[in-house]
């Protein structure tokens, strides 16, 4: 019988981690804009990703949610295996652990329609707003967390100065992100904005996350 060294196994994890990484982000982010163009009266600009959840072709966004979710989570198992030691050994995939654990969950847990008076929430939707706040929450987090890594460690230093970029793009789109969802249902400055401003926050991390996955793939052994 052939026996796999050990370099091998580690080898084919960070590929498939790397792939992984690098097929969930795009498909998500592809999915999600080619089903909000294709939907009839779906306003990109003004409504929340999740939204595409609701209604007859609302199983697409579910299924995109899972596929995300489960791929992120395999991609975190790769960096987990990859940063075994130093600077975000712990938390690092901790926190994507969460991220990629709260998309997979954000599928089944549809949302409800934006401006849903609180007592009039369903329990799901309740569930889905909860793990949604943990995915934008911490991703700007988690993206400093690596790049205290990046900009220390030579294999990943050629990272540090987007994941910089990322950090500071995704912080300011969540401040401005948080703002406008604390008043639902009165509308505000930010209400016919409010589906471009998530986007601000988890399409340049999920950029990052593609980024990142990819440079997982060359590293070399």
């Amino acid at each position: 019988m052939k026996k796999i060294s050990h370099g091998g196994d580690m080898s084919d994890r960070r590929v498939l981690a790397s792939w992984a990484g690098m097929i969930g982000s795009a498909l998500f982010v592809t999915a999600f804009t080619i089903e909000g163009w294709l939907r009839p009266g779906y306003d990109w600009r003004s409504t929340f990703i999740s939204e595409l959840s609701i209604g007859p072709r609302g199983w697409i966004q579910i299924l995109n949610f899972i596929i995300l979710g489960s791929l992120f989570l395999v991609f975190t198992r790769g960096v987990a295996a990859e940063f075994r030691e130093g600077k975000a050994s712990k938390w690092g995939p901790i926190l994507l652990a969460i991220i990629g654990f709260s998309f997979l969950v954000s599928g089944p847990l549809v949302t409800d329609v934006a401006g849903t008076p609180r007592d009039q929430m369903s329990l799901q939707g309740i569930f889905h707003g909860i793990f949604g706040a943990l995915v934008f929450s911490l991703s700007p987090v988690s993206v400093f967390v690596f790049r205290r890594r990046f900009r220390e460690d030579a294999n990943w230093q050629h990272l540090q100065a987007w994941t910089l970029i990322a950090g500071i793009i995704t912080t300011i789109a969540l401040i401005i992100f948080t703002a406008s969802a604390k008043q639902p249902i009165q509308p505000n400055v930010f209400t016919p904005w409010n589906g471009l401003i998530q986007r601000t926050v988890i399409i340049p991390y999920l950029i990052w996350i593609f980024t990142f996955a990819f440079a997982l793939r060359n590293k070399k052994s």
